[in-house]
């Protein structure tokens, strides 16, 4: 009961006999006695259409049901407790039990990004909630609808420092979209209605919902309400005018794309729209896969750890068409030298984003496969700037043939994401290995790639890895972490052997904290601090005591049996792979300087 150690005992099993008497109805006296004339009974009450009185607990079961929630990943404890009792009589949710409840909101929050429906995460009171705040704060930044539902200590109990009790409610302002605290039974189903709406529309993101315990306890009959309905922005023509005639005009045209597609489900859109546009394209960390890494226009990710060809076409651009994107640091490096010479169109469903940090000469907000679809001009000349970006590609590309006999990460990643194909859902966490996930890793669609963008949290890979493998068990799913971060949440190996969700783990040890280590060699005049990680445990053991497939390579020769291994083995397993402790990611982008002023490595 997270950390509850009070006992609970039934009522029956503390229930004494009552004392007999003789109209006590089935004792030897009442049977004595004379039976009361039937006639004279008043007559029984027919049944009627009136609603009955149902408990919290059970409204909140039906409200979820309504949602067409299938799946919640939680953890119970002592306030939460009349909503895990209603859930045994559910037949359509299936409960995950995770092992620690940050695990809980990363799972939902991936489940969120795959299946594009609020992901769904229950914990009780105090430590429960406050383990959850890493996960819903992951999904405010990176847009992921999510419904995260509390125990709170009875409502008499409230502001007394009652046990396991914090404010929830106060604590998630700043990371969530909007919260509730139910105060009345008979607002339940009001109430996640609105939750639920609240998360998915416009620019989603998390929603938190407080129950206390008694309110789960009471029963009511459900207030009537209305479902919300979902909001729509009218096109602004004069804007889509206007776009269209800075295309038709432009010589070197952009299109920099971002989250912002995948949110929308505006993947259809935006290749389209690059198609009959012709004109080349650049995504961000979370734009990945919004038009296929293999599209022959399409010159990779930007920014900090972009391809040269991406930054350099940023550089050259006279106009950049930004989709589903917000000009986030680590995309632009220094804000003020980002595409220097272009005039911007800024397109996405959050008003709120144009204009922020960057100023746009036609903005436009509103439905983004819509406005798309309206921009139809193309400009009248590219062969010459298409032939610049794509000879800029050619010779930016990336070179696997590493010296020495040891395992070049990049190498296996590549050849990973091209054995596994399209159906295959990459989820990473956060250090070196993610950005040569981005950097090497082929995507067809932006749900295939899932990642801890914004906030950048260690520990996401395995909880995210078990989201997606529910929220679509017919992709190969396969987790790719560090030694650093998957230390962050390795007790979800229990989860993923308890429900046998073939998870496929791929382990980058360098026993280095590997990221931090970079920062300091390059930056911090190779004072190392604290980034030693080479008492790390035999994770092949690890695994193995959770009863997971698991082994180790550590020479180039294993990698292609090694990816074999992976891929065949029809249920769970780890591979772990040991690297060379000094390998850094490459290109850099130095903090404060601009995107054109990268680091490579040189062999």
């Amino acid at each position: 009961m997270s950390g509850c150690g009070r006992r609970i005992w039934s009522s029956r099993s503390r229930r004494s006999a009552p004392a007999c008497a003789p109209t006590w109805p089935g004792c030897r006296a009442s049977r004595k006695a004379k039976r009361p004339d039937p006639v004279s009974q008043p007559a029984r009450a027919l049944p009627t259409n009136e609603p009955q009185p149902v408990p919290g607990a059970r409204l909140l079961v039906q409200a979820l049901e309504r949602e067409g929630v299938t799946h919640l990943f939680g953890y119970p404890g002592g306030a939460i407790m009349p909503v895990y009792d209603a859930l045994t009589a559910s037949t359509q949710l299936q409960h995950i039990l995770v092992r620690h409840e940050q695990g809980a909101a990363l799972a939902a929050d991936a489940y969120g990004r795959v299946t594009g429906r609020p992901g769904v995460c229950l914990a009780t009171s105090g430590p429960g909630a406050t383990n959850l705040v890493t996960g819903i704060a992951n999904a405010y930044l990176d847009s992921v609808p999510m419904v995260a539902i509390t125990g709170q200590v009875g409502s008499p109990l409230m502001g007394t420092d009652a046990f396991q009790e914090v404010d929830i409610f106060g604590i998630t302002l700043p990371i969530v979209k909007h919260s509730f605290v139910i105060r009345r039974t008979a607002d339940i189903p009001r109430i996640i209605a609105e939750a639920f709406h609240i998360a998915r529309s416009g620019r989603p993101g998390p929603v938190l919902v407080d129950l206390p315990k008694d309110v789960g306890v009471i029963a009511a009959v459900p207030a009537d309400f209305t479902t919300p309905a979902e909001p729509s922005l009218p096109l602004d023509e004069e804007a889509i005018a206007r776009a269209n005639a800075l295309i038709a005009e432009a010589r070197t045209p952009l299109l920099y794309f971002g989250g912002g597609i995948a949110i929308a489900r505006a993947e259809r859109a935006l290749r389209s729209f690059a198609m009959r546009s012709g004109i080349p394209s650049v995504a961000t960390l979370k734009g990945l896969g919004g038009i296929p890494t293999e599209a022959r226009l399409f010159l990779g990710m930007l920014g900090m750890h972009g391809t040269r060809a991406a930054n350099l076409a940023v550089e050259h651009c006279d106009l950049l068409i930004c989709v589903g994107a917000r000009f986030d640091d680590r995309a632009t490096g220094k804000l003020d030298t980002f595409a220097p010479n272009a005039a911007v169109i800024h397109i996405d469903g959050d008003a709120a984003e144009i204009g922020k940090l960057r100023s746009a000469d036609v903005g436009i907000a509103g439905d983004v496969s819509a406005i798309l679809d309206r921009l139809v001009a193309r400009p009248a000349e590219l062969e010459g700037w298409t032939g610049e970006c794509l000879e800029q590609k050619r010779l930016s590309a990336p070179r696997y043939d590493a010296p020495g006999s040891g395992i070049y990460a990049p190498d296996l990643l590549r050849k990973l994401s091209e054995a596994a194909g399209d159906a295959a859902i990459f989820t990473c966490d956060v250090g070196q290995h993610q950005m040569w996930v981005a950097q090497h890793c082929r995507f067809s669609r932006p749900q295939a790639h899932l990642t801890s963008a914004g906030l950048g949290t260690m520990g996401y890979g395995v909880p995210a890895g078990v989201g997606a493998c529910l929220a679509d068990p017919s992709a190969t799913v396969i987790t790719v972490s560090g030694d650093g971060s998957f230390m962050m949440n390795v007790q979800e190996l229990a989860t993923v052997r308890r429900y046998r969700l073939p998870l496929k783990i791929v382990l980058i040890d360098n026993s280095q904290l590997g990221m931090v280590r970079q920062w300091q060699e390059l930056f911090f005049e190779e004072n190392f601090s604290e980034i030693d990680l080479s008492d790390n445990p035999d994770f092949s053991e690890i695994a193995h005591a959770f009863g997971i497939e698991a082994f180790t390579i550590d020479h180039r020769s294993e990698v292609d049996g090694a990816i074999r291994r992976l891929l065949d083995t029809p249920g769970a397993i780890l591979c772990h792979v040991r690297i060379d402790p000094r390998e850094n990611v490459w290109p850099l982008v130095p903090p404060n300087k601009s995107n054109v002023e990268m680091m490579e490595k040189g062999w």
